[in-house]
C-alpha cells in the first residue's frame, strides 16, 4: 500500500497512522491507479463504492491498539457501502471525506490495488453492479519493519 507525503509526514511530526486516518471512508474505483497517494485522480477514475460505517456516511475506525506493525478496522464497526456505477475495482484510497482527489502532498491518504488475488484489499468478485451492496469485512493497515 502506499502512504500519502501528508499521512507520512503526520506520523513523524504529528501523531499516529490511527489519528492521522480517524474518520476516513474508503473509496474504489475503476481505471488506472495513481502511480503514488499524492497524484490526482487519472481522468479514467470512476467512483464505483465507497466504505463507510453502515454504509451511511460516517467515518471508520481502526482498533485501538497495533500488534506486530499493523492495525485492524475497529471490530465494532460495520463498513459497507451501496455500488454507485457498475465496473470492475481496480484500486483505493482511505481518505478524509472531503479529498477531492486532486494532486496533494499535505492530505492524509492510503493507496492500495483491488482484486482477486495478490492485490492490497481482497474481494470475493471483479464485476460489481450498480445497486449492490459490498461489505468489508477484514482491513489491515501495516507498517514494515527495517
Amino acid at each position: 500500500m502506499k502512504r500519502s507525503t501528508g499521512i507520512r509526514n503526520y506520523m513523524l511530526a504529528s501523531g499516529s497512522f490511527k489519528a492521522g486516518m480517524a474518520g476516513s471512508v474508503i473509496s474504489v474505483y475503476s481505471g488506472t491507479p495513481p502511480a503514488t497517494a499524492d497524484a490526482a485522480l487519472p481522468g479514467d477514475a470512476a467512483l464505483l463504492l465507497t466504505y463507510s460505517i453502515n454504509g451511511a456516511g460516517g467515518g471508520v475506525s481502526l482498533e485501538a491498539n497495533a500488534a506486530d506493525g499493523s492495525i485492524q478496522k475497529s471490530s465494532a464497526e460495520v463498513w459497507q457501502g451501496a455500488i454507485v456505477l457498475s465496473g470492475t475495482p481496480a484500486f483505493f484510497r482511505m481518505q478524509l471525506p472531503g479529498d477531492d482527489g486532486t494532486s496533494s502532498i499535505t492530505l492524509n491518504r492510503l493507496q492500495g490495488t483491488v482484486g482477486l488475488q495478490d492485490a492490497d484489499m481482497i474481494v470475493s468478485g471483479t464485476t460489481w453492479t450498480a445497486g449492490d451492496s459490498r461489505k468489508l469485512n477484514y482491513f489491515v493497515a501495516s507498517i514494515a519493519a527495517g
